[in-house]
């Protein structure tokens, strides 16, 4: 079975911002259903085939899959900040700056003057993105669980057994 129309406009929509509600509104689904519509179509099969392979063949045209992620992550997160300042403790041009740093990791660059005449100083203020996400997102890459809110854990059903029976032998006691 293929999409209809409507349902291959709503995968295309997706697929620029990852938003069910709004990839149908903008699909051309009622404004006042469009939470619901949305969750039903990423439910359907051929939709949800459709937005997979559409995602797979553009993280094959980029070149940006999940190990390209990762290392990106890696690299902004092990930058030494230090290669930002020469020898003398001066902020180096931006141009000077490893390319790690200037592709995304400073949010801003601040440089203020203090003081007049003979005795002006100037200060550069670097402002530095968040570098504890990229830790967080490598940690859920990766699959460390570090950063699960609940940690699920699969037991045997004796272990299982024994806690059931001790907990009800917790309980007899109280009474």
């Amino acid at each position: 079975m293929s999409l209809t129309a409507k349902q291959q406009a709503f995968v295309n929509e997706y697929l620029i911002d990852l938003n069910a509600t709004q990839a149908a509104i903008r699909a051309g689904y009622s404004a006042k259903t469009a939470y619901s519509q949305g969750e039903r179509l990423l439910s359907n099969v051929e939709v949800s085939s459709a937005v997979s392979a559409a995602k797979a063949a553009r993280s094959e045209k980029t070149g940006i899959d999940a190990t390209w992620v990762l290392m990106r992550l890696a690299m902004e997160a092990q930058a030494d900040l230090a290669d930002l300042y020469d020898d003398g403790g001066s902020l180096k041009p931006v141009k000077d700056w490893p390319l790690v740093w200037r592709q995304g990791l400073i949010q801003g660059v601040e440089t203020v003057r203090e003081g007049s005449g003979e005795s002006i100083s100037i200060v550069d203020k670097v402002k530095i993105s968040d570098r504890i996400k990229r830790i967080e997102l490598i940690g859920k890459h990766v699959g460390v669980q570090a950063f699960k809110d609940r940690l699920e854990v699969d037991v045997s059903d004796d272990l299982a057994a024994v806690l059931a029976a001790s907990r009800e032998r917790a309980l007899a006691n109280r009474g």
